[in-house]
């Protein structure tokens, strides 16, 4: 495993004294450990401690009761790599250089894991990366290149790459747990990044959990026939529709019909080809059965939307149900070694889902299902269990809570701010009302690119390439499905917002932003 050499520490060390950083604590001072797992597309409503209504996730509520749940915690620009970009630098997208999932990752830019290590923590990150450079900033990594793999998945490390039999969530959890045990120093406090890859696309179950759910109907969202009515133009023309737009092979694991999807487009599983043949038979054992009694019946309209929402939740889920008992392996090894109480452990995800709302999967849009990103918290001692974080939240704040809980001073041109006062009870009195949101990616999913503010009550959204606008008021239309934008009873509160969405893009100093006098 990948060491700091001693004039890397050294040259670490000088990094942290110019970014401002306090000396490392002394051995015997007891800084938190932290622990940071976090998913890919694991929405709050698959969450049983946020409140779902399709799942369990027992592992993941005992963090959340154990410790603190963020209510109105958000993204700031739905997609992978910006997301993960947010909150290692605790800045917009924008600021941090990295928009969109084709963009690299500027690593010599200043990190929470950076400051963390050259404050003295022992530094580690596992699983999916996605930034495209190398990490920076840790004294061990381990990762997916690329997206990744469900299935015997290759990882890179600095010694290079190779491929692991098994299962992708699994292997994660195994790797992060051998550091934790054997690769660490001891002596210092450490930050584990335990990254899963799932439950993203293609969303392929483990072998555990393959048949899970197949004796049940999950609930349909009430929304699932959304007719894109009564909102901007725009969302009539997205291409993530589960009625027209998942394929058979790879999303729906129904293969050899070669049916194309609305665009096309014949997509196959990028899993089933990785398989042992061992993994392959019992792959087939558990979709076989359910494929043929689809051909028998062959469903058409509605009934075939609903047979693919079915198919999609159950595995997406399927998918779900392994990072939480992969959670669970990690909460019991901090509990064996007595290392709990000393401990912060955070589960979150890079954004929210789709889950067939307004018939949809994927992310990418301002409206809530993606635009919420769930996250947990436990830190014995500190923060009471059972407690509820009511006030908004951002990804631009996990970076200066890490830091500030660590003993350190976030350093100015993080655009976030620490959660710490929240997570003790306490409510500032300058605490954002609003916050702001770029989603800069074009192409993928036909979603235009757009920006927007929200606060507790309302939602203003610009498709600014076309001049569409949005607003909603959340309060009265919580499944934000009219638009009230042109209704002159909001007219005042239209003018509030677009004066709210220009001082926080100038707060943010985002390009073209219009400056308040």
């Amino acid at each position: 495993m990948a060491r700091l050499s001693r004039r890397d520490f050294l040259a670490t060390a000088a990094l942290g004294a110019a970014m401002g950083v306090r000396p490392a604590f002394a051995s015997t001072d007891k800084r938190p450990n932290i622990l940071f797992i976090f998913s890919d597309d694991h929405a709050q409503q698959a969450i049983s401690a946020y409140g779902s209504k399709i799942n369990k996730t027992p592992n993941i509520d005992r963090i959340a009761g154990q410790g603190a749940i963020f209510q109105r915690n958000t993204c700031c620009n739905s997609i992978c790599a910006p997301s993960r970009a947010a909150v290692l630098t605790g800045k917009h997208s924008h600021a941090n250089g990295l928009r969109t999932n084709l963009d690299v990752f500027d690593g010599a830019q200043t990190t929470f894991p950076k400051l963390l290590q050259a404050a003295g923590y022992d530094t580690a990150l596992v699983g999916k990366w996605h930034l495209k450079s190398d990490p920076t900033g840790f004294s061990y990594w381990d990762i997916l290149p690329n997206q990744g793999n469900y299935y015997n998945p290759d990882f890179l490390n600095s010694g290079g790459k190779r491929r692991i039999e098994g299962y992708v969530t699994d292997i994660i959890t195994d790797l992060s747990l051998a550091w934790l045990d054997q690769g660490r120093d001891a002596t210092k406090p450490f930050l584990l990044m335990c990254q899963h890859k799932a439950p993203h696309r293609e969303w392929a179950p483990g072998p555990k959990h393959l048949t899970m759910y197949d004796d049940v109907t999950i609930p349909e969202p009430p929304t699932l026939f959304d007719d894109y009515a009564h909102r901007a133009p725009v969302l009539a023309e997205n291409e993530a529709m589960i009625a027209r737009h998942m394929t058979y092979d790879m999303d729906l694991k129904l293969p050899g019909l070669g049916i194309p999807d609305a665009l096309g487009r014949d997509m196959k599983s990028q899993e089933t080809p990785r398989m042992t043949p061992a993994q392959k038979a019992q792959w087939d054992a558990a979709y076989n059965p359910k494929n043929e009694a689809f051909l028998k019946k062959r469903p058409q309209g509605d009934d075939l939307v609903r047979w693919k929402y079915q198919r999609y939740i159950k595995d997406y889920l399927r998918c779900i149900a392994s990072v939480d008992d992969n959670v669970g392996r990690m909460l019991a090894y901090l509990d064996e070694k007595g290392l709990a109480e000393n401990t912060i452990v955070i589960y979150a995800s890079d954004q929210g889902f789709y889950l067939g709302e307004h018939g949809l999967y994927d992310k990418r849009w301002m409206y809530s299902e993606s635009l919420a990103m769930p996250m947990v918290m436990r830190w014995p001692g500190q923060v009471k269990p059972g407690t509820r974080i009511e006030r908004l939240t951002q990804n631009i704040d996990f970076a200066p809570t890490f830091l500030e809980a660590s003993g350190l001073t976030p350093p100015p041109e993080m655009q976030g701010r620490s959660m710490l006062p929240l997570l003790r009870g306490d409510t500032p009195t300058d605490w954002r009302d609003a916050i702001y949101y770029h989603y800069y990616e074009t192409g993928e999913h036909h979603v235009p690119r757009h920006e927007g503010v929200s606060t507790e009550r309302h939602k203003l959204i610009h498709y600014y390439e076309v001049d569409q606008w949005e607003l909603f008021d959340l309060e009265k239309d919580p499944q934000e499905m009219r638009s009230v934008y042109d209704d002159p009873a909001y007219a005042d509160t239209l003018a509030a917002m677009k004066k709210k969405l220009e001082a926080l893009k100038a707060q943010y100093s985002v390009p073209g932003a219009k400056m308040q006098g």
